[in-house]
């Protein structure tokens, strides 16, 4: 069993931004699997710097639509993209640090996150665009 299992409580579109967040689920399942594999340190800089980079653009992928969209809680939702960004470079800048407890911190930091954002945050967005196509 995968630590952190994708399911239908998950799916928020069922393309780009789903897409996105399942890639996101396999780093965090990547990093975990190496870890409890003993190998976290010798592949944790990889992934760190793949999650950051790909949270990155999967963040501005999600905030263009967000804007096209019109989406009122953009400024919200942008502020907690900027938060865990801020985070993750902060374990990132410890990993180079030489910290040896960032690869399980990372995973649990996403799991969790990623979890509660998608369920909560991007649900607002769901919302949004569903009640704007039955307004038109």
């Amino acid at each position: 069993m995968a630590y952190f299992e994708w399911g239908p409580d998950l799916e928020i579109d069922h393309g780009l931004i789903d897409a996105d967040h399942r890639q996101l689920v396999e780093l965090v399942n990547e990093l975990h699997t190496a870890t409890s594999q003993g190998q976290g340190q010798e592949v944790v800089a990889s992934v760190m710097e793949r999650l950051i980079t790909y949270t990155r653009q999967h963040f501005a992928r999600e905030e263009q639509g967000m804007e096209a969209a019109a989406f009122p809680g953009l400024a919200a939702h942008r502020e907690k993209h900027r938060a865990i960004t801020a985070q993750l470079q902060a374990l990132a800048d410890r990993q180079a640090a030489g910290s040896i407890t960032v690869a399980s911190q990372l995973s649990s930091l996403l799991r969790d996150w990623l979890s509660l954002h998608i369920r909560r945050s991007d649900r607002e967005l769901v919302a949004f665009l569903k009640a704007k196509k039955r307004a038109s």
